[in-house]
């Protein structure tokens, strides 16, 4: 990628559903980092591949990058190197941290997903062999920046070494274009969001661990627990659901049904990452300030209010819920304090409910300054994959969860975001997520399991966060 990067605020405000819907529904490689339906806050990106982007995936299993371009007509052939996902990134990102943006969030750069299956490469852990890429990323050299607070729409562009000088203003004047056959977004309704009508599974959900066994994981867990090999465990489970739904679609009735401040839409060929995920891996700044909000600790939510806001103090004052979120406090403030500062590592929030449309959360955040010389990749390989999607000590039940889960998590519990040219990189933890490939839809789910956890209550967490993603699909809950 080269060239400057170039930016066009433009008049007025678009609903960013409304133009994903019209600029991009076809497009086989695009990306929507949605900040909500009607958010009122946060920063909306969305857009395509560009003729010259190049896609990346990595294989763990065979220790290989692979580089090509999405559309490779005119083209080299993938390039396959032997190194990690941050190898590459450290490689490709060197001397951008000094470009002038086009403001303090995603300034062009890379957007996709990362793995669980690379805590190999970064804690030395077993591991069990994906079928989906174990990283994917897409090169974005172009996009819509909605700013939902402002209520802004820019333009962010920039040159490659293929195109001529015009380039980035013939796709200003192409979008702005496209912008003006699109509806004025309609004032927000003050009822209830109408959710549309989800597209059924062609056959049963498949579990890997049905009830039963999974209690007798959570027994596992325990024993592990009272044995001293773990204080947490953070235990998983996958649904395979047979059936075919179109991402756009489908994200759609997620969105309307589980809004959240980080989901998004990740559209790679035959694969798709729908997510309403409420938790944030990492962000960093332009400043290099560095964030991270581990959420552990959940309640159902209840449409009468007094029991709602009996569930929220229940969780607020649950000895299991809290202390299984200051162990991850603790185990994520050790890993920030690898690649921050001296001293700077503090919690800036403890022990916060946040209400998300069919659970209560408890949420912390800690915060830190990276060290001189520590980039983004950086950053990120220190902390993969992120504590509340493990359990503690990390190395340890990481170990103990690959031979109690007896399979890989994929994207789930995983990564996903962006990561900007200039430093910058806002990471959401793939949970509420629901992947598409040309076999069916795949849907992660799991519990911290301590010792204080029972196993009635855990299946039942598990249960509860799965069934509004099956909804979303078209399947009732069991």
């Amino acid at each position: 990628m080269t060239g400057t990067v170039q930016s066009k605020l433009l008049a007025g405000w678009w609903d960013p559903a409304a133009v994903f819907s019209s600029l991009y529904s076809t497009d086989r490689y695009s990306f929507w980092l949605d900040a909500g339906p009607g958010a009122r806050t946060g920063v909306s990106y969305l857009g395509a591949a560009s003729p010259r982007s190049r896609f990346v995936t990595a294989s763990v299993a065979q220790g290989t990058v692979t580089s090509g371009y999405v559309h490779p007509a005119d083209a080299a052939p993938p390039v396959v190197t032997h190194e990690t996902i941050f190898e590459f990134l450290r490689r490709d990102l060197t001397g951008c941290h000094d470009l002038t943006t086009a403001g303090d969030g995603f300034e062009l750069g890379w957007v996709g997903w990362l793995g669980y299956e690379l805590g190999s490469c970064t804690v030395g852990t077993p591991v069990h062999p994906s079928r989906y890429p174990d990283a994917a990323l897409l090169e974005i050299d172009r996009l819509m920046r909605f700013d939902h607070h402002e209520r802004t729409v820019t333009l962010v562009a920039r040159p490659n070494a293929a195109e001529c000088a015009t380039a980035v203003a013939d796709w200003f004047d192409q979008t702005v274009a496209a912008l003006a056959v699109i509806p004025a977004p309609i004032p927000a309704a003050t009822g209830p969001v109408a959710v549309p009508n989800p597209v059924a599974a062609s056959a049963a959900p498949r579990w890997r661990h049905y009830p039963s066994d999974y209690a007798a994981l959570i027994e596992a867990c325990l024993a592990a627990i009272h044995d001293g090999d773990a204080y947490q465990l953070c235990l998983t489970n996958e649904i395979r659901v047979p059936g075919s739904w179109h991402p756009v679609d489908t994200y759609g009735v997620l969105r309307a049904g589980s809004p959240s401040h980080h989901g998004g839409l990740l559209r790679f060929g035959e694969l798709a990452l729908l997510s309403a995920s409420p938790e944030q891996f990492l962000h960093v700044g332009p400043d290099r300030r560095i964030r991270t909000k581990p959420i552990k600790g959940t309640r159902p939510r209840s449409n009468e209010p007094g029991e709602d806001d009996r569930l929220k103090l229940e969780l607020a004052t649950s000895d299991k819920e809290r202390a299984e979120n200051l162990m991850i406090v603790d185990l994520m403030r050790n890993d920030l304090g690898r690649i921050a500062e001296l001293g700077t590592v503090a919690v800036s929030t403890l022990l916060a409910v946040e209400s998300y449309p069919h659970v209560h959360q408890l949420v912390s955040t800690i915060e830190a300054q990276l060290s001189p010389g520590v980039t983004v990749p950086d950053a990120i390989e220190a902390c993969f994959p992120a504590g509340s999607m493990t359990g503690a000590p990390k190395q340890s039940a990481m170990t103990i969860l690959d031979a109690l889960e007896r399979g890989p998590r994929g994207i789930y519990s995983g990564a996903f975001g962006y990561i900007g040219l200039g430093g910058t990189a806002d990471l959401a933890i793939v949970i509420r997520s629901i992947v598409l490939d040309p076999a069916g839809a795949s849907i992660g789910t799991g519990g911290g399991i301590t010792a204080l956890s029972t196993a009635a209550e855990e299946i039942e967490e598990t249960r509860i966060k799965a069934a509004a993603l099956l909804a979303t699909l078209g399947v009732a809950a069991p």
